[in-house]
């Protein structure tokens, strides 16, 4: 009898109760407020991130995001030991998890090293270093095409040439196919590595309420799981020409971040691209070109497939560089590293995997395969050592 009620009641309104109780309960806390009663004369804890820096002829420009439990107000702002004039946009306190430039009229002075200190409502202080002041780069077609340019140089024109090797290693033999391989997988794993370790780097400068490592994590683990998913869909492993898509997709994500740490660097003065360093550049991403060749080698492929890898390959490298000199963000930066990051794991499990389909137990674990996978390694760091930024 007493269950009859139950059982006459919308099986929805089970869902309703608790949702109507969680909104009852945070009105609740809200309006009672015991963490006053805990709080005791502890000031607010105030946490400050400047997440970009532009320098123009009207000053320096400091995007900063308030990443504290609380909201911050700036009272005021030195520049190299003295306190400057500022004004915010938006003005007024920074509300938690929100952003505003601030802008201070200081002559700053091109190649100097410049310290800032924002001080708070409460006291509280935040150090920012410019370490070499340079004038922020302005939209131009000129500009623009000369980021464009370079990105097609470190990214388009390495991986295309590297490609070419394809008539030359198709004359070759199984064992050159198998070291091959090997090699490639090599350099896939320093470039998973690299990669990863770009995005770890890049959530150091980003508002730590982000979450950062935490979600390079997270991004790399959920981008492998998709792009695994998407290439098995099929129900069998990708081979052949559809391997080198999936190796060209994650390669040109690496070439994404590389184009954006390379842009924010020229942005921000802290790198100068010479001759020297685009020859890096080049050699280093011509051994990517040559590992998208090798999945191709038992097959015949036509010369636009080459030029639609080279693409996918390397313009997202041009790509990259716009984005880092425009519109330079740690946490979106680290989050396309991330994503690099998955796809390239998702080509080593599946080179992995077609090497162990295609030979014997015995012939997994040789010598020349050893060889193959050190050496893909080994050329990996050495043309990095000539783009060390």
């Amino acid at each position: 009898m007493n269950t009859d009620w139950k059982k006459r009641l919308p099986k929805w309104i089970w869902a309703v109760i608790p949702l109507i109780l969680l909104v009852g309960s945070v009105v609740l806390f809200l309006a009672e407020n015991p963490l006053q009663m805990l709080a005791g004369n502890a000031p607010p804890v105030q946490q400050l991130t400047v997440e970009q820096t532009k320098l123009n002829d009207n000053g320096i420009h400091l995007k900063v995001r308030a990443n504290g439990s609380e909201s911050v107000k700036l009272a005021q702002v030195m520049v190299d030991e003295a306190y400057w004039k500022f004004s915010m946009d938006p003005q007024g306190p920074i509300p938690r998890l929100s952003s505003s430039w601030v802008t201070i009229p200081y002559p700053w002075v091109k190649n100097e090293l410049h310290e800032i200190t924002l001080l708070t409502d409460v006291g509280a202080t935040f150090n920012h270093t410019i370490e070499v002041a340079t004038a922020t780069p302005e939209w131009t077609v000129k500009r623009v095409w000369g980021y464009i340019l370079l990105g097609i140089f470190i990214g388009v024109i390495p991986v295309a040439l590297g490609l070419m090797f394809y008539p030359y290693l198709k004359t070759k033999g199984d064992s050159v196919l198998q070291f091959l391989l090997t090699l490639t997988l090599g350099l896939l794993l320093y470039l998973f590595i690299d990669t990863l370790q770009e995005g770890l780097e890049l959530v150091t400068e980003a508002a730590t309420v982000f979450e950062g490592s935490l979600t390079v994590w997270l991004v790399t683990g959920l981008s492998f799981l998709l792009i695994y998913a998407v290439g098995r869909s099929k129900g069998k492993a990708p081979e052949g020409l559809s391997l080198a898509i999936y190796l060209a997709i994650g390669i040109g994500l690496h070439n994404l971040g590389e184009g954006l740490a390379v842009g924010a660097a020229l942005a921000s003065g802290e790198a100068a691209l010479g001759a020297f360093l685009v020859v890096g550049f080049t050699l280093h991403n011509l051994t990517e070109g040559i590992g998208i060749a090798t999945p191709l080698l038992e097959r015949k492929t036509k010369f636009i497939t080459f030029i639609g890898l080279t693409i996918l390959a390397g313009l997202p490298a041009a790509a990259g560089t716009i984005i880092g000199a425009f519109s330079y963000s740690p946490q979106w930066g680290a989050v396309l590293f991330a994503i690099g990051a998955g796809a390239i794991l998702q080509v080593i499990v599946e080179i992995s995997s077609y090497i162990g389909r295609n030979a014997e137990v015995g012939d997994r674990f040789t010598v020349p395969n050893l060889l193959g996978f050190t050496i893909g390694i080994a050329l990996m760091y050495g043309t990095a050592l000539l783009v060390a930024i």
